[in-house]
């Protein structure tokens, strides 16, 4: 079981004031733009986007109106995560004005609960006789795992026991339904959530059958006999989707057991959820196999199997890993859920090992790939994260059409958008945590937060590549602060003297004196970073990075035909100005390239090689940003002019 932590050094995460002026604007931005937005998206009342029904499904399925349901069977998580995102904005005193209407959902959400427990307007309007049969395909537990984290987080921000009691009375359902004993049914989830969300629910409530019911979902999925190829035997092959005609288990992870597999394998968001709620389990309950299994996933997909962005899942097709170093650039999926997904592994691979390196990736996800997901004004996003675009490609009616190359307002299938905005909502959760000896940092933003004994703890990054850092309190408090993989030999000062700071598992260990602050400076310069031999997409290219930002080409800067640019990698970029008109103000970075170019102007598609060359001044953008001022080609990984 967990050991209490501290209280000394608990953090109060509903004081939290994120000052970066990067994470403030769409912290801000979530609150006042994205949940209006998300609403009236919900509600099918933003003319242009696409068509949603989640809240009509809500009202059909209570009785309120007559009609049939529409959408992806999962359409209900929609509303789930935008309440779980409100929830999270009012723990810290913002969107109260909408409150009143989230309360409105809540009362929408109970009246579609049947006596039982049951929730799930998919089956409610289609006929609840076909609950529970087609576990593999209709998504009724992930939709309950949101509705639980909604309800937990709305319980915790508002006090409000409603949605909590009708999560409770679905979760106890679903308790009394699955499990080993003869009368239970001894299936699983097709899209895992609900192992983790159980799990929170655990440590909420401290009700043991919640834990327990987790573990059984965990232990029994991909055991033998198998469970899905049962259930698609008793339906005669007869499902929903298509693609899954011919299933195969590994993309649901039930090929064998989880404690027993060490690849990252199928549908990336699914893995993750599932791979969360695996170390979960083991925090919870010390179980060493689980903790071993938890740390092979994370060295598969981190060593093998992610992008220089922090984003994973290769495939177009069916959103999924494929093989060790296949990664490509301009056909790649990387699912924003995914990189969300990765956030939440990684956070619980450092509580659960007491290492900092995992933080590295959730920060390499979080300021490339999640940001990446959201435009500058919160009303458009990207659900697929290429590092290459080419837009005349990206056509529909072939194997690029899920490439977008501009974000759109909004998506048939619509997971990521609700997904970003509470993941940014409750952004204190991944700066800050705990342990028994100190107060944590993770990520290094700019911040206020009050910590136990009624300190305020202050952190002060200075620069967008975040290469110095100072940390102070108003009381003495001991801290731990992860040294990030892009520092280079970093120095401690207090009041310009030298600070001793041991190193233990990546965090630099300091003991701050009240109003007295510590300096860390990180020696942060840009870096041209290359991939593992292996990746053949990437041979003879390199990428730039820049502190925690991976930097890109944009075609309004650098003209078309962005491929043609060839950079030698041993000159070093230098900062040559701010995107000022863009949250952050994040730097701009220049150096000098090549432009190659067959040596003729004719229209021959093909004829002898002869090249030649002109120079360029090329500007280089964070990723993060890209596609906000105007659609266009975009590159992140650059081919080299000489070896």
């Amino acid at each position: 079981m967990n050991v209490a932590k501290d209280s000394r050094y608990t953090v109060d995460l509903q004081s939290l004031n994120v000052t970066d002026p990067l994470f403030s604007h769409y912290i801000d931005l979530v609150a006042t733009v994205v949940i209006p937005y998300q609403w009236e998206i919900l509600n099918d009342r933003i003319e242009g986007a696409a068509h949603s029904h989640c809240l009509e499904n809500f009202r059909i399925a209570s009785g309120l109106t007559q009609g049939a349901y529409y959408g992806q069977v999962f359409q209900d998580s929609d509303l789930y995560k935008w309440l779980e995102a409100l929830a999270y904005c009012l723990k810290r005193g913002q969107a109260a004005s909408f409150e009143e209407v989230g309360d409105e959902a809540i009362a929408l959400i109970e009246g579609a609960q049947l006596s039982d427990g049951y929730l799930h307007t998919y089956h409610i309007i289609n006929g609840i006789e076909g609950r529970w049969t087609n576990l593999l395909e209709t998504h009724e537990l992930y939709c309950a795992g949101h509705l639980i984290e909604a309800a937990v987080a709305y319980r915790e921000a508002t006090g409000k026991d409603r949605l909590l009691n009708v999560a409770i009375r679905l979760a106890d359902l679903i308790c009394r339904t699955f499990g080993p004993a003869d009368r239970q049914i001894h299936g699983y989830p097709g899209h895992e959530e609900i192992e983790l969300a159980l799990i929170k629910l655990y440590r909420h409530t401290g009700e043991a059958r919640y834990l327990e019911t987790a573990r059984y979902f965990l232990d029994t999925r991909g055991s033998e006999p198998n469970y899905f190829k049962a259930e698609i035997e008793r339906r005669g092959g007869k499902g929903i989707y298509a693609e899954f005609t011919d299933f195969d288990l590994t993309y649901a992870q039930a090929h064998m057991p989880p404690v027993d597999q060490r690849d990252a394998e199928g549908h990336a968001v699914r893995a993750l959820y599932l791979y969360s709620a695996m170390a979960d389990l083991a925090e919870e309950t010390g179980d060493e196999a689980y903790r071993i299994a938890c740390k092979a996933l994370w060295r598969s997909m981190e060593e093998r199997r992610m992008y220089i962005t922090g984003s994973v899942g290769s495939s177009g097709f069916l959103e999924r890993f494929t093989a060790d170093y296949d990664l490509p650039n301009e056909r790649n999926y990387s699912e924003s859920c995914a990189s969300v997904a990765m956030m939440m592994f990684g956070s619980r691979m450092a509580r659960l090992t007491g290492e900092a390196r995992y933080h590295d990736t959730v920060e390499r996800a979080l300021f490339n790939t999640v940001l990446a997901g959201i435009s500058n004004d919160g009303l458009h996003y990207f659900y697929v994260n290429p590092l290459e675009v080419w837009p005349p490609a990206c056509m529909s009616h072939t194997t690029m059409a899920h490439v977008k190359a501009e974000r759109q307002p909004w998506f048939s299938v619509a997971c990521c958008p609700t997904n970003i905005a509470r993941t940014l909502a409750n952004l204190g959760s991944y700066i800050y945590d705990s342990s028994e000896q100190a107060v944590v940092i993770n990520q290094l933003i700019s911040s206020k937060v009050g910590v136990g004994g009624g300190g305020l703890l202050e952190i002060t990054v200075d620069g967008p590549a975040r290469s110095r850092v100072t940390i102070a309190c108003t009381h003495d408090l001991p801290v731990m602060v992860r040294l990030p993989s892009y520092a280079n030999t970093p120095s401690f000062t207090k009041a310009g003297r030298p600070v001793d700071a041991p190193v233990h598992e990546g965090y630099a260990h300091l003991i701050l004196h009240a109003n007295t602050p510590i300096e860390i400076d990180m020696h942060v310069t840009p870096q041209w970073m290359a991939a593992h031999p292996q990746v053949r997409a990437d041979h003879h290219r390199v990428a730039l990075q820049y502190g925690p930002f991976v930097y890109c080409l944009e075609e309004v800067d650098n003209g078309s035909n962005l491929g043609s640019i060839v950079v030698d990698h041993t000159v070093q970029p230098r900062v040559t100005g701010h995107l000022d008109t863009l949250a952050g103000k994040l730097e701009v970075l220049g150096y000098p390239a090549h432009r190659v170019m067959r040596d003729d102007d004719e229209d021959a598609l093909y004829r002898r090689a002869s090249f030649s060359s002109e120079a360029v001044s090329v500007r280089a953008v964070p990723y993060c940003l890209w596609g906000n001022r105007g659609a266009g080609e975009m590159l992140v990984f650059q081919h080299l002019r000489t070896i």
